[in-house]
């Protein structure tokens, strides 16, 4: 292997390392909240008399660290990013603070400058700085991929949700009722989300603001139609199992239109991904089978950086504009 290639995989490895512990935090903090969440039902009522002094020590070191913390988000808080964070964050159902999540910012922008600046370019601050600046955006682009995966379980289990609610209506339940069947029923993320609903409006949240709410979590336009639906039928009245027996069909055609557009548009993606690939791969080609070959490139500040950073450039914007093409939205 040329000795040239050794720092760029060794930088390589150290970033994914990074990313893997970032998306390691986030994942074994989410599981521990759900867990958590799910034997607090169990666990009320019930108190073990062993080791209490080991308990109140564990709970005086947690309520420090909580308050810690709490410090931390209310300064956040007063951000105007914040709010735009924790809706980001509730969307992903990522039972992250608007702290804990501003942490992973920071570890990745150390991390990317760290490993561009001892590995990667060797002390080159400038071009360190631009990997820091790259690992800021990392965190970003985790949720924002939870949220479209979540987004997209969630329409695609919705009109068997609203057959569920549907056959609850027609069995006598009431639209309270029904959504409380379907948190119950319904797969995840479906049931988490109506769970809420439910909760908000036991809490004493009107019924339309606490559907408003789950529209602002569930970014949906069928969901936004199914809302629409249950609020006109409070107000006017009206056979709601009906309506929502012809939204579950219209959606499920909908879902069905996507999958074969979805399809049909496949080789299309793959080859925006192939095409934006293929530079980076000859060039790593080159540097294999001939070492030294892409040095002039790499030891030019005056031409062969900006030819560089144009090269990339015009990548990122051949693959956006291939993928503006094959995304079709219906």
């Amino acid at each position: 292997m040329p000795e040239q290639l050794i720092p760029i995989i060794i930088g390589i490895a150290g970033i994914a390392a990074i990313a893997v512990i970032v998306v390691g935090i986030v994942s074994v903090r989410s599981e521990k909240n759900l867990v958590e969440e799910r034997l607090g039902r169990y666990e009320q009522g019930y108190q073990s008399f062993l080791d209490i002094e080991d308990e109140e020590e564990a709970r005086s070191e947690d309520k420090q660290q909580r308050k810690a913390l709490d410090a931390i988000d209310k300064a956040i808080a007063q951000r105007p990013f914040a709010q735009k964070w924790k809706q980001q964050l509730a969307r992903a159902d990522l039972k992250l603070t608007v702290a804990e999540y501003a942490a992973l910012h920071v570890v990745s922008i150390i991390g990317f400058f760290a490993g561009g600046y001892f590995v990667i370019f060797r002390g080159d601050l400038i071009m360190s700085i631009v990997a820091g600046f790259i690992g800021l955006f990392f965190p970003r682009i985790y949720v924002s991929r939870a949220t479209s995966k979540r987004l997209l379980r969630f329409e695609q289990q919705l009109p068997d949700t609203l057959g569920l609610w549907v056959n609850a209506l027609r069995s006598g339940f009431s639209v309270m009722q029904a959504m409380e069947a379907i948190s119950r029923d319904a797969p995840e993320p479906t049931s988490t989300e109506f769970r809420r609903v439910v909760q908000e409006v036991q809490l004493g949240i009107d019924v339309e603001d606490a559907l408003e709410h789950l529209l602002a979590r569930v970014e949906s336009e069928d969901l936004d139609l199914v809302i629409t639906a249950v609020n006109i039928q409070r107000e006017v009245g009206g056979n709601l199992a009906e309506i929502l027996d012809i939204i579950s069909h219209t959606i499920r055609e909908r879902v069905k239109l996507k999958g074969e557009i979805r399809v049909l548009t496949s080789q299309g993606r793959i080859t925006g991904w192939l095409i934006s690939l293929l530079p980076i791969a000859v060039a790593l080609f080159l540097s294999a089978i001939q070492p030294g070959f892409m040095n002039p490139m790499f030891e030019s500040r005056t031409c062969g950086w900006p030819m560089l950073g144009i090269g990339l450039a015009l990548i990122g914007l051949g693959m956006a504009a291939i993928q503006k093409i094959v995304n079709i939205e219906i």
